[in-house]
C-alpha cells in the first residue's frame, strides 16, 4: 500500500509491543505519542525513533483529541462484544477484559473507526460503553486476546516487608489524620504496595466502623472484596487489572466503568480527580521540593507511563509511596532527572524510614501531632540513605538532543527528556 511514517498513538505501551521497533526501524511508523514502558522506551531514549515522542496522561490523551491537537485518522478497537452496528463493550465475552474507557475518546473523535471482535452478538449489544453511532466497520475475529494474560506481577500484593511498612504507614496516616471517616473517598493503584495499603486500611475501616462512599480504580480483585463487604458504596472503575474485577463489573451495578472524560479531562466541565479525598501514587523519583517524577529512572532511560497519575495530583491529598532506595540507589534526589508533577501539588511522600508532609500543608502537620507516626522531613530521609548507599545517586549522561516531551494536563509542557549516552 505504500503507507509509511504514521504516527501510533496508544494511551499506553508495555513490553509486549517490542515488535512495534522493526516497523519504526523499517519506516513504518515515524513516532509515539503515547507512554513507552520497556524497549520502546528505551529505543526512544537512545535517539533512534526518528520523531520526538510526547507522553501525556490518560486526561491529557483525552484532552488533546478533544481539543484537535491529535487528529485521529483510524481508530481500531479491540472490543469483547460487539453488534454489527458497532456497540460494544469490554465486559461479556470470553475475551472480556473490564472497562473500555479509554477507546472512548477515539470512538467518538477519530475519522474512521474500527471495531474488532471475536463475539459478535445480535443488536443491541447492551449494555454499551461504545456506541455504534461513530463505528465504520465492525470485523468478526477468531480471537482478540488473552484475558488471563491481564494480570502480571505488578498487580500482585507486596511481600517485601520495607514495602509492606510503606502501606501500614500510608493507611496509619489516613485514620490518624481524620481522612478515613464515614463517607470518604480514595484511589489506589494496582502495585503491590498500594494493594497492601488496602489489606492494611479495610480492618481499620471495619473496626472504625465507616465506609467509603467510592473508590476510584484500576480495579482489583482487592477492591472487589471491600465493595462486596459494604466497605465501599460504589468501585468507579477506570481500568480493570484482574479477572475477579472484570467478573465484578459485569455482575454488580455499583461496580460502574468510567472514562478518562469523567475523571480525568482537564478541559471538561469537571471531574472526578478533583472529588476524590486522597490519592495513594508512585514514583520513580522525588526531590527536596516534593517535586516527582514517574517516567525515567536515575539513569535518565525512559522507562514508564504517566498514566492517570498527574490527573490524580488534583486529589484532597496526593501520597507517594516509594521506597527510600531502589537496587541502593537513592530515591530522594537534589532534583528529579524528569519532571512529571510539581510540588506544591504533591503533599505526602512515605517511605520505610517515615514520613514527610510537605511544609504548604500545615493542616496535615497540624493532624499528626501527638499521633505517633514516624514523621520526619525529607531532607532528614535523604541524608539517611544518602549514608546508607554510600552517597548520592550518580547523574544521568544524557545529551542535549531531546527525545520526548512531558506534557502537563491542559496540553503545555512540562519538561524535555534527552537523549541518554
Amino acid at each position: 500500500m505504500g503507507v509509511r511514517d504514521l504516527m501510533w498513538f496508544p494511551s499506553a505501551s508495555f513490553p509486549c509491543h517490542e515488535p512495534v521497533i522493526d516497523l519504526m526501524e523499517r519506516g513504518f511508523v515515524h513516532h509515539i505519542e503515547g507512554s513507552m514502558n520497556g524497549p520502546l522506551g528505551r529505543f526512544c531514549s537512545q535517539g533512534k525513533m526518528r520523531g520526538k515522542g510526547v507522553l501525556r496522561s490518560h486526561g491529557g490523551r483525552w484532552q488533546a483529541i478533544q481539543d484537535g491537537e491529535v487528529p485521529v485518522d483510524i481508530a481500531v478497537i479491540a472490543a469483547p462484544t460487539a453488534d454489527a452496528f458497532g456497540n460494544a463493550n469490554g465486559s461479556h465475552g470470553k475475551s472480556a477484559c473490564g472497562s473500555l474507557g479509554f477507546a472512548l475518546a477515539d470512538s467518538i473523535y477519530a475519522d474512521r473507526v474500527i471495531v474488532v471482535t471475536d463475539n459478535l452478538v445480535p443488536f443491541p449489544c447492551i449494555p454499551w460503553q461504545i456506541q455504534g453511532n461513530n463505528v465504520d466497520v465492525v470485523v468478526e475475529v477468531d480471537s482478540i486476546g488473552d484475558p488471563a494474560k491481564i494480570v502480571s506481577g505488578t498487580t500482585e500484593i507486596t511481600k517485601s516487608p520495607d514495602r509492606l511498612i510503606i502501606a501500614e504507614y500510608i493507611a496509619r496516616f489516613l485514620r490518624e489524620t481524620g481522612i478515613m471517616r464515614d463517607g470518604f473517598s480514595f484511589q489506589a493503584g494496582a502495585g503491590g504496595i498500594a494493594l497492601a495499603f488496602l489489606a492494611y486500611l479495610a480492618p481499620m475501616m471495619r473496626q472504625a466502623g465507616v465506609s467509603a462512599a467510592f473508590a476510584r480504580g484500576g480495579s482489583t480483585r482487592v477492591l472487589v472484596e471491600m465493595l462486596r463487604e459494604g466497605l465501599i458504596k460504589y468501585l468507579l472503575d477506570g481500568q480493570t487489572f484482574d479477572l475477579d474485577a472484570v467478573a465484578s463489573i459485569r455482575e454488580d451495578p455499583r461496580h460502574v466503568p468510567t472514562t478518562p472524560f469523567t475523571s480525568y479531562n482537564f478541559h471538561g466541565k469537571g471531574n472526578f480527580a478533583s472529588m476524590v479525598d486522597a490519592a495513594i501514587l508512585g514514583a520513580t523519583e522525588v526531590d527536596l521540593h516534593f517535586n516527582a517524577n514517574v517516567v525515567t529512572h536515575s539513569d535518565g532511560v525512559l522507562l514508564h507511563g504517566i498514566g492517570g497519575w498527574q490527573n490524580c495530583l488534583a486529589a484532597g491529598c496526593t501520597i507517594l509511596a516509594i521506597p527510600s532506595f531502589r537496587d541502593r540507589i537513592p530515591v530522594i534526589v537534589d532534583r528529579v532527572t524528569t519532571l512529571c508533577g510539581p510540588g506544591e501539588l504533591i503533599d505526602v511522600i512515605v517511605t520505610e524510614r517515615g514520613i514527610a508532609i510537605n511544609p504548604r500543608r500545615q493542616d496535615l502537620l497540624d493532624a499528626v501531632k501527638g499521633k505517633g507516626l514516624p514523621i520526619r522531613s525529607l531532607e532528614e530521609i535523604k541524608q539517611e540513605v544518602e549514608t546508607l548507599c554510600g552517597g548520592k545517586p550518580e547523574p544521568a549522561r544524557l545529551t542535549d538532543e531531546p527525545v520526548a516531551v512531558v506534557k502537563w494536563v491542559d496540553g503545555t509542557v512540562l519538561d524535555t527528556v534527552w537523549r541518554v549516552v
